[in-house]
């Protein structure tokens, strides 16, 4: 199970390139239940994400997800099978305390978005969370910043 809250982010921490980070592209084979393939670097995966809601004042985003490792080969194959468009990315790994901030600076057609998550085991932990101060506003609960919603609508107009 993924428990996350996603943020808009206002100002991005200094000395980002010091921090562990990957490039990123990820697809979307489906949207209800999500089926994406990821490339990090040059690992590949598929995921499957079925949501849970969380009725919560502070929203959290709770997702069962299964990862299975792929092939270089199964992955292109699967790449021209994508619906929308690709999602381009680099992730930065930033320490928070016990957790760990990953913050997506968007390239290619979302360019200038960054937002960023941060994963907890359990949802009360997520409801205790005090962002840092240069993270926007919560965006767990809007689908539209989901990265399947990236790839397959558009952000047209929120932007």
């Amino acid at each position: 199970m993924e428990i996350e809250k996603k943020y808009l982010v206002c100002r991005t921490p200094e000395h980002l390139e010091g921090y562990d980070h990957s490039r990123m592209e990820q697809g979307y084979l489906n949207q209800k239940p999500v089926m994406r393939i990821r490339k990090t670097d040059e690992e590949y995966c598929f995921t499957y994400k079925s949501k849970r809601e969380a009725a919560c004042a502070d929203p959290v985003c709770i997702n069962h997800e299964v990862e299975l490792p792929l092939s270089r080969e199964a992955y292109e194959h699967l790449r021209e099978k994508i619906d929308g468009c690709m999602i381009e990315k680099t992730r930065y790994r930033i320490p928070d305390g016990p957790y760990t901030i990953e913050l997506d600076v968007f390239h290619g057609k979302y360019e200038g978005m960054i937002l960023a998550e941060v994963e907890f085991p359990t949802e009360q932990e997520a409801q205790a969370y005090v962002p840092p101060d240069w993270f926007g506003e919560n965006v767990s609960s809007d689908y539209r910043y989901t990265n399947a919603s990236l790839a397959l609508t558009g952000l047209s107009g929120f932007l």
